[in-house]
């Protein structure tokens, strides 16, 4: 993985200029545009394309302080006029082209990203693999903000907003693995960046031939590998950090790759108020 992604970040530099294609690159290095652009994402701290973005603003500063012409510096970096060239000037670098042509800075140069695998077993993963038939998820759907950090207010107003009995109602419902309650993220940015809306389903999980209630909302999830990852401590931080480590240490020494589908948080066990929890993270894999 490690290797993949560094390859990615040649081809990148070496086409800064033109359009570059992701699902080419991850065909060349055996794996998938939906894997290498998450786990880029999360090993770099930033999209694949906010990358891509900063690195081409780099190199646009540095040609208009070289006395570049702005339309010119636009149109060669993939830009059909100067307004819009501006704007994603201004947001990478804080100031103006113009400003920068005239005073030469202030600017937030982005260097090209290296990636190395450190060893150091800092995190215990418990995982297992498990190979799990087609199921329906069934419950009650938001679109919500990602959020990397601490936990989501959008998904804690929403889960709140539901009555008592409609939590015993799914609870019920609840017949396949992974039993009970589920938190569901479906629809998530390839890049997975900040901000962007997914989909948060409140629910469980049934047999794919379950008839469910017009009521529910409903995720079809065909059949697959599933890896399965146990988290126990401070909640939401000690799940967070999990997913994290999936990505720093587990899928790069695993024969593993993240497939498109969504991912699930199954708690099974906590403290009364919720400082604390046992809880199973279940993402579809497929082999690398």
């Amino acid at each position: 993985m490690i290797a993949a992604l560094n390859t990615l970040v040649d081809v990148v530099e070496a086409n800064l200029h033109d359009d570059i294609d992701v699902a080419s690159v991850a065909r060349q290095v055996g794996s998938t545009e939906y894997h290498l652009r998450r786990m880029f994402a999360s090993l770099a701290g930033m999209s694949l394309s906010d990358y891509i973005r900063r690195r081409r603003m780099t190199l646009a500063a540095a040609e208009l302080v070289a006395g570049g012409r702005m339309l010119d510096v636009a149109v060669a970096h993939g830009y059909g006029s100067t307004e819009a060239f501006a704007r994603a000037f201004h947001q990478v670098h804080g100031v103006s082209p113009a400003h920068v042509r005239d005073h030469g800075g202030p600017l937030r140069s982005q260097s090209v990203i290296r990636f190395r695998l450190t060893v150091e077993g800092t995190t215990t993963m418990h995982t297992r693999i498990v190979d799990h038939p087609a199921l329906r998820l069934v419950g009650h759907s938001t679109r919500v903000p990602l959020i990397h950090e601490g936990p989501n207010p959008h998904i804690q107003e929403f889960i709140a907003s539901l009555p008592a009995s409609e939590h015993e109602r799914l609870k019920s419902l609840s017949a396949a693995e992974p039993g009970g309650l589920l938190q569901v993220s479906d629809s998530v940015d390839p890049d997975y960046v900040e901000g962007t809306e997914l989909t948060y389903l409140h629910g469980v999980a049934v047999p794919a031939d379950a008839r469910v209630a017009d009521d529910l909302d409903v995720i079809e999830v065909p059949a697959g590998a599933w890896a399965v990852f146990r988290a126990s401590g401070a909640y939401p931080a000690a799940l967070q950090s999990t997913w994290a480590a999936t990505a720093s240490e587990w899928f790069p020494s695993n024969p593993w790759r993240l497939r498109p589908g969504p991912s699930l948080v199954a708690v099974l066990d906590r403290a009364d108020d919720f400082s604390t929890a046992t809880t199973e993270l279940w993402l579809p894999v497929e082999p690398a």
